[in-house]
């Protein structure tokens, strides 16, 4: 006997109800959490009452309302990956051993993953998108008004707040994609999620790179890159850093040609324009190729010191582009 469609407006609602209670959840995890702290109370600009986590409530509200009329105004609406979370949730209360074995029938598995995922990046992306903003704002309208320190002090203009402009600026480009690339997906746009991966590997080496857990890693494999390496000459040091603001922009144009659907973990379909028509992992090249540029006057100090103190400064860099280089292995 044939099953009976849900209403309409049946299926409106549990879309509608199932995405804006994950929205909601994602929210107040980050504005509780003690390790975004940091990024709520940064404020646009001294004194200023808009910080980080009011325009993390305000952008939470807007979303919200637009998932609503979304839902409400959809033409053809099909069940939304929160609702296929929500099964998922509630087979894995009733029999817990299935997301051990793998046994979550695949829609449930993908909208669990989809949403853990969303529900992890998306509030992080836009307090860091309100970060870079606010300090690629101070430090933009510091260089338009001292335009005639090109000519007359470049070096201390580009120490100060030059260099700094333009890294933000790269950054703010590169996590604006990310932002919208997380809260955005539809078959229309081209960037719906096909599937997430559900290893262990691969969320394991992703997150270690994000905070929180990006603190621990750093305490186990310690730094030696600075994002402004510093050099004695002038000529060295202009010219090593502009080759980190290079080795940056492509890293920001591979987000570009991501385009809507720019996001970790997921396979959105495949990439063959701007900096991948190249290279196959061009962010993660070139994000490391900065930071080699930036290990170079540590572990050149180092050396002065020791060749063991050295071989230490060097490994931790290594370490690093090692771990990239599994996250590049876990994502073929």
């Amino acid at each position: 006997m044939p099953v009976t469609p849900a209403p309409t407006w049946s299926l409106r609602l549990r879309n509608c109800a199932a995405s804006l209670s994950f929205a909601s959840i994602a929210c107040v995890a980050y504005v509780l959490s003690p390790h975004t702290l940091g990024l709520r109370e940064r404020a646009w600009s001294e004194g200023s009452a808009v910080t980080g986590g009011t325009v993390l409530l305000a952008c939470t509200l807007a979303y919200c309302v637009l998932l609503a009329l979304f839902y409400a105004l959809e033409g053809s609406p099909a069940e939304s990956k929160s609702v296929a979370a929500v099964r998922g949730l509630l087979t894995l209360t009733r029999t817990p051993l299935r997301g051990l074995t793998g046994g979550l029938p695949e829609p449930q598995r993908l909208g669990l993953l989809s949403i853990a995922l969303k529900g992890f990046f998306a509030p992080l992306m836009l307090l860091s998108l309100f970060d870079w903003a606010s300090a690629m704002r101070l430090n933009g309208l510091y260089v338009l008004d001292h335009l005639h320190l090109l000519h007359a002090d470049f070096l201390n203009l580009f120490n100060s707040h030059g260099f700094w402009f333009l890294f933000q600026l790269i950054i703010f480009a590169d996590v604006l994609f990310y932002t919208i690339g997380y809260l955005v997906e539809h078959p229309r746009l081209g960037n719906r999620i096909r599937s997430v991966d559900p290893s262990w590997q691969g969320w394991i080496v992703t997150l270690a790179c994000y905070p929180p857990i990006n603190g621990i890693t750093n305490w186990l494999l310690g730094g030696s890159a600075t994002e402004f390496p510093q050099f004695d000459n002038a000529v060295v040091h202009v010219a090593v850093n502009i080759g980190v603001l290079v080795l940056m922009a492509i890293y920001a144009l591979a987000s570009v040609a991501l385009n809507l659907k720019a996001s970790n973990l997921t396979h959105r379909g495949i990439i063959d324009r701007g900096p991948y028509r190249y290279v196959r992992h061009p962010a993660y090249v070139c994000k490391n190729a900065a930071w080699w540029l930036g290990s170079l006057p540590v572990i050149a100090t180092a050396w002065g010191e020791s060749w063991w103190a050295a071989c230490v400064a060097f490994a931790a860099t290594a370490a690093w582009t090692a771990l990239y280089a599994l996250r590049a292995l876990t994502e073929e």
